[in-house]
């Protein structure tokens, strides 16, 4: 009997565990010797964090992050063909959504490999949730130009086809930059066009406003996002 490919969310802010992910998730988590993780020293902080009953140092990582070229994961999931499950653990969040996991997870599609996705926290889902804007329909587009200039090029694009389609638009921002982002939203979309922030989410600072660009040219100095995890939305 072949084992699973079992992905499991990680807290994106919470120190309390059960905040975040369902107990189910811990139980299968303890039934695992071998994890593909994005970044060792956080990994391992997490199975100490939620009680791993296992020697850290007689556990298996394989490390799976941007960097990471095809040829080097082959093996990756040579344990689930000896019948053992293999966890796939996200840096924050998610495995797979706007998370490097996507690739490995590819290849257990392509060998037939049962695959077993866990409930948990999405930073992108939760500002989604509260946010008001359009659920039905959004678009997640990472991280936007550094470049003003082209910057302000992709919000004008996101707004139009926020307004055109009433599709809801959503991107980060490298948490020391949010400042300027905030500024270049409000700056560069139309008066009415819907802003949401939402940042520290699950944490007891959590944030989430929505509000007209011609509010945010006002309300932005009265809210510091400088390396802060945060989810920008625009929207109709």
């Amino acid at each position: 009997m072949k084992g699973r490919l079992i992905l499991f969310p990680v807290p994106i802010g919470a120190d309390d565990i059960s905040v975040s992910l369902p107990s189910y998730n811990l139980q299968l988590l303890n039934g695992c010797h071998s994890f593909i993780v994005e970044e060792l020293r956080t990994a391992r902080r997490f199975l100490k964090h939620a009680g791993y009953p296992h020697p850290i140092d007689e556990t298996t990582f394989f490390i799976l992050n941007e960097h990471t070229e095809h040829r080097e994961i082959v093996h990756y999931l040579d344990a689930i063909d000896r019948g053992e499950d293999v966890g796939l653990l996200s840096e924050a969040g998610l495995p797979c959504i706007a998370d490097p996991g996507a690739m490995v997870t590819a290849m257990a599609q392509a060998k037939g490999v049962e695959i077993v996705p866990l409930v948990g926290p999405s930073s992108l889902m939760l500002a989604l949730m509260a946010s008001g804007l359009n659920g039905q329909q959004f678009a997640f587009f990472g991280y936007l130009p550094v470049d003003k200039h082209q910057r302000a090029a992709a919000i004008r694009n996101l707004e139009q086809v926020a307004q055109k389609t009433g599709q809801t638009q959503l991107f980060i921002e490298a948490p020391y930059r949010n400042n300027q982002m905030l500024e270049a939203l409000a700056d560069t979309c139309r008066p009415d066009t819907l802003i949401c922030v939402a940042c520290d989410l699950t944490l007891p600072t959590q944030t989430i406003r929505t509000l007209p660009a011609s509010k945010w040219r006002k309300e932005r100095s009265n809210i510091n996002l400088h390396k802060r995890n945060t989810v920008f939305l625009v929207g109709v």
